[in-house]
């Protein structure tokens, strides 16, 4: 049997009794931290706390080996592997359990909290009204994905939030330069009309949540990873009231 465990926001108390009973009942426990970053997390604490050892997966042993490795264990051992946040968020936890279940294995799915839902509850927007998602990464071979500022600009028509995952060494500042950056490309004022909010470290005892327009947010100082950000798209008088409150925004946004 292989069995997804996600280890909910930033510590390796967030996890699920759920999700501890079965890791303590595994035969082997593996975890990735690829797709989701570490937070307030390291391998020693998370083998303190769940009394196993815990061996770490790169991303050729999920994507490229996991057959002849710990998926083959699966087919006659428990196994176990943790991520954070919820388990089945990143489109590669999906390709695996296909790939499992082709294989004729089991798989079984134990949920944590997730950046996903929690942002709406951090920050007072409200979680029915954000529409599709886009991640933030940097340049590559010096060329800005402009995906993210398109999908913001969806949204936005539709009246509708938009929640960017930052990639995992990214903070708030770098990735608002580089949305800026393609607004000035393409000579709009998406973001620059937008009060934007900023959270840092979800799940934290002191997160940090901030709203504020793009000249002065994109200097404001977050703190340690993880970051994401929410561009908010038509907002209720209720949301505006969270924002000011919760967030700190200006008044009369």
């Amino acid at each position: 049997m292989l069995t997804f465990i996600g280890l909910g926001l930033y510590d390796e108390k967030d996890i699920t009794l759920k999700g501890l009973e079965a890791i303590r009942d595994a035969d082997v426990v593996y975890a990735e931290f690829y797709t989701s970053p570490l937070g307030g997390k390291t391998v020693e604490k998370l083998e303190e706390l769940y009394g196993r050892r815990v061996s770490i997966l790169e991303r050729r042993d999920i994507e490229e080996k996991a057959e002849e490795g710990f998926l083959k264990l699966a087919k006659s051992q428990k196994v176990v592997l943790l991520s954070g946040g919820d388990a089945m968020i990143a489109t590669t936890h999906v390709d695996l359990r296909l790939r499992a279940i082709e294989m004729g294995i089991e798989t079984r799915i134990i949920h944590a909290p997730s950046i996903s839902s929690a942002v709406a509850g951090l920050s007072g927007l409200q979680s029915y009204k954000f529409g599709k998602s886009a991640t933030v990464t940097p340049p590559y071979k010096g060329v800005i994905s402009e995906v993210p500022y398109d999908t913001i600009t969806a949204n936005k028509e539709r009246g509708l939030h938009t929640l960017l995952y930052l990639d995992i060494s990214m903070c708030i500042n770098e990735a608002l330069r580089l949305l800026e950056l393609v607004e000035e490309k393409r000579k709009g004022e998406v973001l620059k009309k937008s009060v934007i909010v900023g959270i840092a470290r979800a799940g934290s005892d002191k997160p940090v949540v901030k709203a504020d327009y793009l000249d002065a947010l994109k200097s404001y100082e977050f703190g340690a990873l993880p970051h994401v950000i929410v561009i908010p798209g038509e907002l209720h008088f209720l949301e505006k009231e969270a924002l000011v409150k919760i967030a700190r925004a200006p008044e009369g946004i």
